[in-house]
């Protein structure tokens, strides 16, 4: 067989599909390798380059191909879709997957180490706690709100609505109404203690990475966004700038015109949904504090633009100077107050 310099694989759950092509672009390969085959098919070969989409397992394969001795590429999906040609199958997938990952100016996803993949698993599981933690207080808000019991915005008032659940009476709320709220507010205790515990590993992780510790020094970074920051960001390197790092994370405008007419739309809301979040969480919160009076760059923002806008454009300003902490591997030094109102 002639040597394969470049190899397409599209990743699935049992059956995966190759595309092969040798140093004259010509196609030596088309086959396919159930999932217990992968490892040893590969391990007989010379050492190639590897692409595979950035998706589910991409990271496992992409570390025990390393092992073997090949070059792996991840790449975004949505960036070799453009090269499927036709309709989709997991043999054209494979192709586009080969072709896209020659292009020179094709953007990879570097691959996560264990230790990174195992911090970001926490944050995952805390993610969907808290969206079921959500979920069920805005349950019992709707069915006691049914019964004229009300409490305030806001997660820290759910307590109340859960002393009135177990101490109101019969006049205020029926007993099969309340024997049918108590397993969701037992659910709802659960997930809190659930999530408490995750925020401690949580914290503990980021008390022994390095990359952490130099994030949380920086305005609006706490331990969730800042453990959130090194363990999902694999390579700051990847990006040219703080510039590049701020909009894979949609936090920039959608550039849109064409004719030389040009408009700035909303954000682009690309890349990591769950860093942006923080990222605007940790926003929020600077501007609650004292430092949005202190900051002029931030009071000018604040009088001349909605709150909401200028969460994000602050956003946008911490993912820069995280990208900035996280190159230079060093904690945050604030300016003078008197440069920055200069």
């Amino acid at each position: 067989m002639t040597e394969i310099s470049r190899i397409g694989l599209d990743l699935a759950k049992n059956v995966f599909a190759l595309h092969g092509v040798d140093a004259g672009e010509a196609v030596v390969l088309r086959r396919s390798l159930r999932r217990n085959k992968v490892l040893d098919f590969f391990g007989k070969l010379p050492p190639c380059l590897v692409g595979m989409e950035a998706c589910a397992t991409a990271h496992y394969w992409g570390r025990e191909l390393r092992k073997l001795g090949h070059e792996v590429k991840l790449i975004p999906p949505h960036y070799a879709k453009a090269y499927v040609r036709r309709h989709s199958n997991d043999p054209a997938d494979a192709a586009a997957i080969c072709e896209a990952v020659s292009r020179p100016s094709m953007r990879c996803v570097a691959i996560k180490t264990e230790a990174q993949q195992a911090a970001a698993s926490l944050h995952k599981v805390r993610e969907m706690l808290v969206k079921q933690q959500t979920m069920w207080i805005n349950h019992l808000r709707g069915m006691l709100a049914e019964y004229g019991i009300v409490a305030p915005k806001g997660p820290h008032h759910i307590g109340e609505l859960l002393g009135v659940l177990t101490a109101c009476r019969d006049a205020d709320l029926p007993a099969l109404t309340r024997e049918a709220l108590q397993p969701a507010a037992e659910m709802l205790r659960a997930i809190e203690q659930k999530v408490a515990v995750l925020d401690k590993k949580i914290a503990a992780w980021g008390r022994d990475n390095a990359t952490s510790r130099h994030l949380i020094t920086a305005p609006g970074y706490g331990p969730i966004l800042s453990s959130a920051m090194a363990a999902l960001v694999t390579n700051p390197g990847t990006y040219s700038s703080g510039r590049d790092f701020a909009a894979s994370l949609g936090l920039t405008p959608r550039l849109e015109g064409t004719g030389g007419k040009v408009h700035l739309g909303s954000i682009s809301k690309r890349g990591n949904g769950y860093l942006r979040r923080l990222l605007v969480n940790g926003a929020m919160s600077v501007l609650n504090s004292k430092r949005a009076q202190q900051d002029p760059w931030i009071a000018r923002l604040l009088a001349g633009k909605p709150r909401m806008l200028a969460a994000v454009a602050l956003a946008n300003k911490m993912a820069r100077i995280g990208w900035a902490l996280m190159m230079r591997q060093e904690d945050y030094r604030p300016r003078p107050v008197a440069a920055v109102a200069a």
